[in-house]
């Protein structure tokens, strides 16, 4: 059986066409848009909770940091003084900066005539002790206050890696753990003599 279509249905059914496949397009369209704001959305959520846990990354870092320092304040004048450094006065959290550089402190104990900087890390490392003997030379430069003074360096950790605290006693520093229930220990024998950083001070930065 043959079916044939005059030219007007023929134009009618095209124009059906048309209007379904202009109105599936508007629908794809329209739903294309709707993804992409959803994406958007998404995105800028995704942008808000990174910043928020950034933000309480940095919080959590800046207490605890606190929180060690605080800990290893406990009873460290004592631990100087069983050693025969009288230090009589400490300090916390000081700042020095020259010429473009500056120099952070997380301790300084110090009498008339002597004095201990001390570092805190909550795991300390190799590296934290190469670090902290570049310090100890080139305290005067950003301390000049202290120039005469014998000057000695402590380094105080919750976690210490293997083998680093013999490491740092090589070098002459005291090391101290921060033990259960914030007690701070000596791990440094009778035998240790602490080493005068005051020798070894540089006269320029690098």
């Amino acid at each position: 059986m043959v079916f044939a279509m005059t030219m007007e249905e023929v134009e009618k059914s095209v124009k059906e066409i048309w209007t379904l496949f202009k109105e599936t397009d508007a629908r794809l369209d329209k739903l294309f848009h709707e993804t992409r704001e959803e994406f958007k959305e998404i995105a800028e959520r995704s942008k808000d909770t990174d910043k928020k846990i950034k933000e309480l990354a940095n919080l959590f870092t800046g207490q605890w940091g606190k929180l060690i320092e605080s800990l290893a304040e406990s009873g460290i004048l004592e631990i100087m003084r069983s050693r025969g450094i009288k230090v009589t006065h400490l300090s916390r959290n000081l700042q020095s900066h020259k010429n473009g550089h500056h120099m952070e402190l997380d301790f300084l104990l110090n009498n008339e005539n002597e004095l201990v900087i001390g570092e805190v890390k909550t795991t300390m490392g190799v590296d934290d002790v190469n670090n902290f003997l570049k310090k100890l030379e080139q305290f005067l430069l950003f301390y000049p206050l202290y120039k005469g003074f014998k000057i000695y360096g402590a380094m105080i950790g919750i976690k210490i890696e293997e083998g680093v605290d013999k490491f740092a006693y090589r070098q002459g520093l005291f090391v101290l753990k921060i033990g259960g229930e914030g007690m701070l220990k000596l791990l440094n024998d009778a035998d240790f003599k602490p080493k005068d950083f005051s020798t070894e001070a540089k006269i320029k930065l690098s």
